[in-house]
């Protein structure tokens, strides 16, 4: 195998986008070696879900596009990436009973600890950020 592999795609911040990431990370799996339906395909493609749904909805209009990086290290190591240009890195909000968002970092950082992952945020040289996710690499043994 390759010591690295690189899959990269930048979409329009607009709802729809959503979706083709989606799509794209889980093709991307596939052709790895992780085929779709899989506990960690499954983790992977919701985690991109909720991160490609915050670079839309959070951005304000100050992002025209993000895009979703991934990365496989030595077949060890799975990094995935959403990048924006918005300056304002992601927080915490406080819970709320009655509230119908705000909870996708809460859900992404749950699914990680799950699966021996890892969140970090790292800036961009434009100003924004990007939001990146760490897991042991998890395909099926030929």
């Amino acid at each position: 195998m390759a010591d690295r592999r690189d899959a990269a795609i930048t979409l329009p911040s607009e709802p729809a986008s959503v979706t083709a990431a989606r799509r794209h990370v889980a093709r991307t799996l596939g052709e790895w070696g992780l085929p779709e339906g899989t506990d960690a395909s499954e983790t992977i493609r919701l985690i991109v879900s909720e991160l490609a749904t915050n670079a839309v909805q959070h951005t304000l209009g100050r992002s025209p596009t993000f895009t979703v990086d991934l990365v496989l290290d030595r077949d060890e190591q799975l990094r995935v990436g959403v990048t924006d240009d918005h300056p304002r890195w992601p927080r915490r909000l406080p819970a709320a009973v009655q509230q119908d968002n705000g909870r996708g970092l809460a859900i992404i950082r749950a699914l990680l600890a799950d699966a021996g992952g890892r969140l970090s945020v790292a800036p961009t040289a434009r100003g924004g950020k990007t939001i990146w996710i760490c897991l042991p690499w998890q395909a099926p043994v030929p």
